[in-house]
């Protein structure tokens, strides 16, 4: 039977979020923002939930602290890839080669719990792995320029077909073998995601329904409705 681990990279210092501290650590709904991530993953039976920080992090101490079943390791790279890594790398000669490595980011908070349980549920007996993620529903435009969230705006190049596109979302599992694998390789430091990574194996991750409430609060205005979320999901669970 495999154990299941779970990595949650929390070593970005949150330079889009804009605020002094890094944004995994800014107040959500009475609570640090990665707390509230902590405690909605620990619905799963973790063999161990490790938290990889940065090796300066002067927040999680005093700000997260200690929690049981949760270990934090100062592990952080310079890549979200290096980071998964590193963490990797510490539970080597703990993890075995087809146990279930569990990769979701600081900054989902609100990742419904029956997500999660499908996601365990359906990815059990597979080979590989896969990630929760919703079909694409907007209409996508090709700028004609790359343009940052504060510069001019760009002007349409052409629209995208949407049929077979998917958004991606955390948490992303994978069988330890395979992602220690995939992160090996200095090209994989780029990957924007640990089924990206998986992808460059050759493999095909599965899709696995996730959840529109899986916000990822990237900008202060995310906070307000990442709280509204959580307290809409705190009443359907008290009915």
């Amino acid at each position: 039977m495999p154990a299941l681990y779970g990595v949650i990279p929390a070593a970005g210092g949150g330079t889009r979020f804009g605020a002094g501290t890094p944004k995994q650590y800014a107040p959500l709904a009475g609570a640090p923002l990665l707390v509230r991530t902590i405690e909605r993953l620990q619905v799963l039976p973790f063999e161990a939930l490790v938290v990889a920080i940065a090796q300066e992090d002067a927040h999680y101490d005093h700000v997260v602290g200690v929690r049981p079943g949760v270990e934090a390791l100062r592990c952080g790279g310079l890549t979200r890839g290096a980071t998964v890594r590193n963490a990797l790398s510490a539970l080597a000669g703990r993890a075995a080669d087809d146990d279930w490595v569990l990769v979701h980011d600081a900054a989902r908070p609100c990742v419904p719990r029956a997500a999660l349980l499908r996601l365990v549920g359906q990815l059990w007996d597979d080979a590989v792995g896969g990630l929760l993620a919703i079909p694409v529903a907007d209409t996508l435009k090709r700028a004609d320029t790359f343009a940052g969230r504060a510069a001019a705006s760009p002007r349409v190049e052409a629209t995208e077909d949407r049929a077979a596109l998917w958004q991606a979302q955390t948490p992303q599992m994978f069988r330890y073998r395979v992602l220690v694998q995939a992160l090996a390789g200095d090209e994989a430091m780029a990957a924007t995601d640990e089924a990206q990574a998986v992808e460059r194996l050759g493999h095909r991750p599965r899709l696995v329904p996730g959840s529109p409430a899986n916000l990822k609060v990237t900008w202060p205005e995310d906070i307000a409705l990442a709280a509204a979320i959580l307290g809409a999901q705190e009443d359907e669970e008290q009915r």
